[in-house]
């Protein structure tokens, strides 16, 4: 691991690959993950060593420690998006028009959730529509800004909070 972080070693990381990929495999089926979906995290996770080789302190964890940690952290992930709550789809009759005062109803909430958002800061809107918006995990937006996932988790939270208590009267 040493020589992957500090050299860039492909052939060190050839070697964790080939020491891991099978162990990760076998450790994330047995949280009931199907093989093909095992296989795509261990890609995922691995990937994600290469990336984040700088970030190894061999002083905090051992290298197992903290591969099976991105392996655990990136199945949730995948399991939070996946039970994700689907919206419910609004119901239509296709013989009729919807009437004008339910067009006026879902534009002034419209406006109403456009205001909201406009009130956070710009890096909790930021996040805050990536995660909902972006459809992505807190793993994804981690990646793509660089910020830490505690930190991408607070802006989240704290986001709708804001959101919450802006929208309140509407229902």
């Amino acid at each position: 691991m040493l020589a992957v972080r500090d050299r860039r070693d492909k052939d060190a990381f050839a070697a964790l690959f080939d020491y891991f990929a099978p162990r990760l495999k076998g450790f994330i089926m047995r949280k009931g993950t199907s093989s093909a979906q095992a296989e795509e995290i261990v890609q995922d996770v691995m990937l994600t060593v290469w990336r984040k080789a700088a970030m190894f302190d061999p002083h905090r964890a051992q290298v197992s420690a903290w591969v099976y940690q991105i392996a655990r952290n990136r199945h949730i992930d995948i399991r939070r998006k996946e039970n994700r709550p689907v919206p419910e789809e609004l119901y239509e009759d296709p013989g009729t028009e919807p009437d004008a005062s339910q067009i006026l109803a879902i534009d002034q909430e419209a406006s109403h959730l456009k205001q909201a958002l406009a009130q956070l800061s710009a890096d909790q809107r930021e996040i805050v529509e990536k995660a909902y918006l972006g459809e992505l995990t807190h793993q994804q937006i981690s990646e793509q800004t660089g910020l830490p996932l505690g930190t991408i988790k607070s802006r989240i939270r704290l986001g709708l909070e804001r959101l919450r208590r802006e929208l309140k009267g509407l229902r």
